[in-house]
């Protein structure tokens, strides 16, 4: 049961990450917030994988060709993912974008299933239900604390799906590179994949938007917060992983909607309605059920 903390604290720390992406979107842009993350988060993983290196004897790493495709696709699915929800964030608020992103919950449970082999017990696939009832209600638009804007629901649910999807392929890679050491691993895992998306999302903008690449470096300090805080959020998700088919994993980490919407009301002026909150008790019950189960 060593995931559900660890999930939690991935939760908590995801939550900051995002609230400092967010407020560099404003200048960068949704691809530049997204690169935040990798770039600023890339040294931090680094270091991460040096310490637990020094404080894991025996540890081999085993990285087969099966670990760099996981990494590839991971990587490719979770910066779509990224930009999506910041986009999703700014045509609704920092609450609901987080919530919608917890779309994820049930399509991790499916895609895990259905090409990753795991196996959910029926306890789970009906606190994933609950949950996802309390998010759609959550994230549903009402008159009155929030407008949303076309297309926020779209990007919302999209990028739960990616942000599933390559969970999935991370904790594949994570189990391919030493199953033995499995923190180790996840941590890792974070920083090959964070190396990928440096590179890729860095290039492609450093030849098609130097302005919001621009934008990223002159917000540094705001930004180192959010790679540190991304990189430990990534190292704990993949070490949840790593311990727990994503199934589950996502259904606890919807704890992070509750904390967001503290942080929406306290950084950004946001509100949620009486209505939303009970959503949020009913997708709470949810939580309970699935990790129990």
């Amino acid at each position: 049961m060593l995931w559900i903390p660890v999930t939690i604290g991935a939760a908590t720390l995801q939550v900051a990450r995002n609230a400092a992406q967010r407020s560099v979107m404003t200048g960068a842009g949704p691809w530049g917030a997204t690169l935040v993350r990798f770039l600023f988060g890339l040294p931090f993983a680094l270091l991460f994988v040096g310490i637990l290196w020094l404080a894991t004897p025996g540890a081999r790493f085993h990285p087969s060709a099966a670990f760099f495709l996981a990494c590839l696709a991971g990587a490719g699915l979770q910066m779509a993912a990224t930009a999506s929800m910041l986009t999703a964030m700014q045509r609704s608020s920092f609450a609901l974008g987080t919530a919608m992103q917890q779309s994820g919950l049930p399509f991790a449970l499916v895609w895990g299933v259905l090409f990753f082999g795991d196996h959910v017990g029926p306890l789970v696939w009906l606190g994933g239900g609950i949950a996802t009832l309390g998010l759609t209600a959550l994230s549903w638009p009402r008159g009155g604390a929030v407008h949303m804007q076309r297309g926020a629901v779209l990007f919302g649910l999209g990028s739960g799906a990616m942000f599933a999807l390559s969970a999935n392929f991370f904790r594949q890679g994570a189990l391919a590179l030493d199953p033995n050491h499995l923190v180790l691993s996840a941590f890792a895992t974070v920083a090959v994949v964070q190396a990928i998306q440096t590179v890729s999302l860095g290039g492609w903008l450093l030849a098609t938007n130097r302005t919001a690449v621009i934008a990223v470096v002159a917000a540094w300090r705001r930004s180192l917060g959010a790679g540190f805080c991304g990189a430990a959020a990534s190292g704990l998700w993949f070490t949840a992983m790593a311990l727990s088919p994503v199934g589950p994993v996502r259904a606890v980490g919807v704890i992070e909607m509750p904390i967001a919407a503290l942080v929406g009301r306290r950084l950004f002026a946001e509100r949620l309605s009486l209505l939303q909150w009970a959503a949020g008790g009913l997708t709470a019950a949810g939580v309970v059920l699935a990790a129990t189960g």
